[in-house]
């Protein structure tokens, strides 16, 4: 339920985003002879004043426009000149804006007023965070996944361009976009955090998203730094939790007659896969503690490399997949799970709910599609780090997926 559409609505959210900005800048003007020219009451009454303009029409937000803009200019020009800043001057002209944009989209301009009122409360952090915490090594690496995001979600085509249907550039770029968030987001939490759990923190929060994609990322962090290996081995083992958790949600939404029947797999295998994650993470705790400066924030050519190996991947189950045949929703969820395991379980939950899978069956055919993204994973593994790194990520795939066969067979 959205604002009300009448005009007294619309006017007195203009008026709120005034008084919200203008409460934040009223702490700030100062106070005698030499404070500041705007504070709530006139950023209450531009946003007040670009509300009224917006229901009298374009030209006369236009021309009130004009002249708040000649406000702040003059405001500027006779104002404090040891502080060359511009800031209450902008706020006010987007204190204006924001009025005149709640006559059509109140929700937004509210919410853009708060975005801004943030940032000018925080102005002092933020000046300190760009000038002492980052260094201008990061601040390009930032630029560099900026521009690459944009690029990807701008110019890639959103469809398939093989005959098989599975290589989309828009979906691969995503891929590379989300590499290179998995690692700066690693990067970001050993600054946080510190680099002894930073890593493993990064990997569990990033195995929602992609396991697959995380692995290969902490295997590149392993790779350009030796003292960095056991935090992400950590990080790596960590992200393979979530893939027990969001694969038995999913099959549990579609099929809860299913999620019984592996209840106790996919906790073994979860459980298995958690407490090798922790072992993984003391075991980072006590070794050498990595230097941060060593390493980039976001690496383009790892995340791109990502990308191809996991199209190298799907392009080849298909072929697999067109050279078997149509042998049962087993080998194709088999199939498919090389490059997205969730995906595979929930279509075989699917069927499973639709009765057109008898559940052991359809319980063979999840963990068969655990078995093969956990195949994928390996392959990540050595492909992007080191091979002891490689190694210890394998083994704890190993350790869970077996586990969680172990609890199936049994039960």
């Amino acid at each position: 339920m959205g604002i009300p559409e009448s005009p007294e609505w619309r006017i007195g959210v203009a008026l709120a985003i005034g008084l919200l900005m203008g409460a934040e800048r009223e702490k700030r003007k100062g106070e005698g002879p030499d404070r500041g020219a705007a504070g709530v009451r006139t950023f209450a009454v531009t946003g007040l004043l670009g509300g009224v303009a917006a229901q009298l029409g374009v030209a006369a937000t236009v021309v009130l426009g004009a002249l708040v803009g000649a406000g702040a200019l003059t405001a500027y020009v006779l104002g404090d000149r040891t502080d060359p800043g511009l800031t209450t001057e902008l706020a006010l002209l987007l204190d204006y804006a924001l009025g005149a944009l709640a006559r059509d989209r109140p929700e937004l301009a509210f919410g853009i007023a708060v975005t801004a009122t943030a940032v000018l409360a925080f102005r002092a952090r933020i000046h300190e965070i760009v000038r002492e915490v980052i260094s201008e090594t990061e601040l390009l690496d930032l630029l560099m996944f900026g521009v690459v995001a944009v690029a990807v979600w701008s110019f890639l085509p959103d469809r398939a361009i093989d005959r098989y249907g599975v290589v989309n550039p828009f979906i691969l770029g995503r891929l590379v976009v989300l590499v290179m968030a998995v690692t700066g987001a690693g990067y970001i939490a050993q600054r946080v955090v510190g680099p002894r759990f930073g890593l493993a923190i990064a990997g569990f929060a990033s195995g929602f998203v992609s396991s697959t994609a995380t692995i290969h990322a902490m295997g590149q962090t392993a790779r350009a730094d030796a003292a960095a290996r056991p935090a992400a081995t950590a990080g790596a083992t960590a992200s393979s939790v979530p893939t027990f958790v969001l694969a038995a949600l999913l099959v549990g939404t579609a099929s809860p007659r299913l999620l019984g029947a592996l209840a106790v797999p996919m906790a073994v295998g979860g459980g298995v896969a958690l407490l090798y994650a922790a072992i993984m993470t003391l075991r980072a705790a006590r070794a050498e503690t990595p230097e941060l400066g060593k390493r980039r924030a976001f690496r383009l050519r790892t995340a791109v490399l990502f990308a191809l190996i996991v199209a190298a991947v799907m392009f080849g189950a298909a072929l697999l997949e067109e050279a078997l045949g149509q042998r049962g929703a087993v080998v194709a969820a088999a199939v498919a799970a090389f490059a997205d395991a969730h995906a595979a379980s929930a279509s075989v939950a699917a069927l499973e709910a639709g009765q057109k899978l008898a559940t052991p069956l359809a319980a063979l055919g999840v963990l068969i599609a655990l078995s093969t993204n956990a195949v994928t994973k390996v392959v990540m593994a050595f492909t992007g780090g080191p091979r002891r790194f490689a190694v210890q990520v394998a083994l704890g795939q190993v350790l869970a997926i077996g586990a969680a066969w172990a609890a199936l067979l049994m039960t």
